[in-house]
């Protein structure tokens, strides 16, 4: 068993360590507020706009003659995948749960897969597993917007007209609630209504889908609207999916330092029973020792 010191020492640190846990979960918690806020500020925007770029998508004539990007490859030899991760550690399972579906969706497919990571926690898990990675992007806002995401949008979409690529998918963290985030991967490029998830904005999408259509006329034509809101809603799933990732972030580390402080609670709880053991035991050493050693000296001093 360990000193009594040892003890005392230990639980000192553990006492150090429940406060920064402490500390992270109250800012993790005011964080998740703002990006929650922001998610649900924009997912409605993001749903309907997906739905309107559908409704264009069915438009009658080829898709190819509607705009380059609806096209879909009539062989698929390259895949890019846009892997949105986060720059700091200390929230659980959060990256580990997306990255590994990323490399799950990567072995399932018969043709090389780049990727295009956002965040510097899955460049670097990206890269211990040497996977090919095409570009890097971290160091986001913390209310990031579409001026911030277009370099992503705009790698993705020039490496697609480029024919660099056939298909682009997108692979980031679908927020449910603050107990419930859903590593989600969906098809960017050639945009598709077909294998749309469930969860979060997966959700409103998939209902888009689903849902009755009403028909509408557009002025001017289809392809004059998708040659301006194509380009343009291809950032927004990007901007979604990091907001999303965002606030699946905040709250998985939100719960991890909630996690890790009530562990540090019950540590400390059984390092002090064990203290206070080791401290009755030495006391009662140290009392059996003057006991016998009183004892001792009468008997001496009988003789």
């Amino acid at each position: 068993m360990a000193s009594a010191r040892e003890m005392r020492l230990r639980i000192r640190s553990v006492k150090n360590i429940a406060q920064v846990t402490r500390a992270l979960e109250a800012v993790s918690a005011s964080k998740v507020r703002k990006a929650q806020q922001a998610v649900l500020a924009t997912r409605a925007y993001a749903g309907k706009a997906y739905d309107i770029l559908a409704d264009l998508a069915n438009q009658p004539g080829s898709l190819a003659m509607l705009h380059p990007l609806l096209a879909a490859r009539p062989e698929v030899k390259t895949i890019d995948l846009v892997l949105v991760t986060s720059d700091r550690g200390l929230a659980g399972a959060y990256n580990s749960n997306i990255v590994r579906e990323a490399m799950l969706f990567a072995r399932s497919q018969t043709v090389p897969v780049r990727y295009i990571t956002v965040g510097r926690k899955g460049r670097d898990l990206v890269f211990r597993r040497r996977g090919q990675i095409v570009a890097e992007f971290s160091n986001l806002p913390a209310s990031p917007t579409t001026l911030d995401i277009a370099p992503i949008g705009r790698t993705v979409i020039d490496d697609f007209l480029n024919g660099a690529v056939d298909e682009v998918y997108l692979a980031y963290t679908d927020f449910v609630n603050t107990l419930k985030q859903v590593p989600t991967i969906k098809k960017l490029l050639p945009f598709s209504t077909a294998g749309v998830t469930r969860g979060g904005l997966s959700t409103i999408q998939a209902e888009s889908a689903a849902g009755p259509k009403v028909p509408f006329i557009y002025e001017p034509n289809a392809m004059e609207l998708l040659n301006a809101i194509l380009p343009r809603f291809t950032q927004l799933q990007i901007l979604q999916a990091v907001l999303e990732s965002q606030a699946s972030e905040h709250s998985a580390r939100m719960v991890a330092m909630r996690n890790a402080t009530d562990n540090a609670e019950e540590l400390i709880g059984s390092l002090t029973l064990d203290y206070n053991k080791a401290r009755q035991l030495a006391i009662t050493s140290d009392l059996l020792d003057i006991a016998g050693g009183a004892e001792a000296l009468a008997k001496a001093m009988q003789k």
